[in-house]
């Protein structure tokens, strides 16, 4: 089964669709790439799917060693470099301050950095610059 349907609907725009949900993400070409960027580009979905996707294997650790990372935020950069145009960084900060952590469950926070599958897929060529403060 397909994941996604996506259609370009004019101007650097498209629009996906997330096959078995629905649920629709617009992007544009960014300002400096000729676009508008009144949405998220395909560059920056991919710098946030990394962030996203390192939060989601938190919150199964968290879950299966019976503690929470609720609260928690993380604020994403996305680095260009030019010929070719590509992402040549993602820097993430995570604030895990909302919670308190014993020493074990930050090495158990701090191992999901390098194992979630976005991370994994990424060409070594893209630095991954991730931080994690704690309390």
């Amino acid at each position: 089964m397909e994941t996604t349907r996506t259609r370009y609907t004019g101007d650097l725009r498209t629009e996906m669709t997330h096959v078995r949900s629905g649920s629709v993400i617009i992007t544009d070409a960014p300002v400096d790439n000729k676009g508008r960027g009144e949405y998220f580009s395909p560059t920056d979905l991919l710098a946030s799917a990394l962030g996203s996707c390192i939060f989601t294997i938190m919150g199964i650790a968290a879950r299966e060693h019976g503690f929470s990372i609720e609260g928690s935020s993380c604020a994403i950069t996305k680095i260009m470099a030019e010929k070719p145009r590509r992402i040549s960084e993602i820097k993430i900060e995570f604030d895990l301050t909302a919670n308190e952590y014993t020493a074990k469950q930050k090495v158990i926070l701090e191992h999901c950095v390098k194992t979630c599958p976005v991370a994994l897929s990424l060409n070594e060529s893209v630095f991954q610059n991730v931080s994690l403060r704690f309390r």
